[in-house]
């Protein structure tokens, strides 16, 4: 996809009569990142460059629409296929163990959970990968948009990716979805104890045909199921997780919860911050310091 990509810069800069080195003016790039896109050699073009080079030849969004389908190629070879099922499924059924599925993730939290990838080479191509993930959820707002239930593990909520200020807006965006009738989120508590999906997610996809596939996925490793009893299995495995989480309104009501306590937990100073405030104002009304733990030493007794 990347040749062809380049073969369409090359057919177009020709048609138009112009140089590499012209075309890199227009674009604000050199004229090597031309011959490099041509030849479909060194860094893949960004969304923003594939922008700006279908604006100088006129290309009327056809790079631009090729752009995706390049950048497929940035990801491992275990998810490309995935993805390619994904944007057809009708129906999909997700359980996520560590992270929030890509399809719930703001900008932000995706930042922060694709730039830990082992197969991560670049800060540009961990950009691209930000901009394909935000390419996706696109189709959950199109008139074809797929039936989307989640089952998160509770430890998605507590874990606080990228930060404070990332997970309180993406916890936002969870519970946001209660205005969105084509999307369930439910939350498996931690009481739940064991259950057969641990250690790693699973995605339930039904094509357009009434058929289904799975797919399980690990940090670093992914397999997708086509075996059609195989698929009954994690399908099995799933119904089991979804009857075992919290209802709907429950989950939500969870979410919100933990959206609270962390946005509490954001205004509480720090142990240490709330002694040396403390001694300080001992020091200001002529008490003594504070020792470990925050007591006052304890006064001599007098003697008899």
């Amino acid at each position: 996809m990347a040749a062809l990509f380049g073969a369409r810069v090359r057919r177009l800069r020709t048609a138009a009569g112009l140089t590499q080195a012209e075309l890199g003016a227009l674009t604000h790039v050199v004229s090597t990142r031309i011959t490099q896109i041509e030849r479909a050699s060194g860094a893949k073009p960004t969304l923003e460059l594939a922008r700006a080079l279908d604006a100088a030849l006129g290309a009327d969004d056809l790079l631009v629409e090729l752009w995706p389908y390049v950048y497929r190629e940035a990801f491992p070879d275990w998810s490309r296929k995935f993805m390619e099922y994904s944007e057809r499924a009708v129906d999909v059924r997700e359980y996520a163990a560590h992270v929030v599925p890509g399809l719930l993730q703001t900008e932000e939290y995706a930042r922060a959970v694709l730039k830990v990838g082992r197969t991560l080479g670049s800060e540009e191509q961990l950009e691209e990968r930000v901009a394909v993930r935000m390419g996706r959820q696109k189709r959950l707002v199109t008139a074809d948009r797929p039936e989307l239930w989640v089952v998160l593990d509770e430890a998605v909520l507590r874990r606080p990716v990228g930060g404070l200020p990332v997970i309180l807006g993406q916890l936002e965006r969870l519970a946001a979805t209660r205005d969105e009738p084509h999307i369930t989120v439910q939350v498996l508590p931690f009481d739940q104890g064991e259950h057969e999906a641990m250690g790693g997610s699973l995605t339930v996809l039904t094509m357009p045909d009434g058929t289904d596939v799975a797919y399980t996925e690990g940090a670093h490793y992914g397999q997708l199921i086509e075996d059609p009893d195989e698929v009954r299995r994690f399908c099995l495995t799933y119904d089991r997780l979804r009857a075992a989480a919290l209802p709907p309104l429950m989950s939500l009501d969870m979410i919100r919860c933990v959206r609270e306590d962390n946005h509490r937990g954001a205004n509480v100073p720090s142990r240490s911050e709330r002694r040396r405030v403390a001694q300080e104002q001992l020091q200001q009304s002529g008490g003594r310091q504070l020792r470990g733990g925050g007591r006052r030493p304890p006064r001599p007794r007098p003697r008899t």
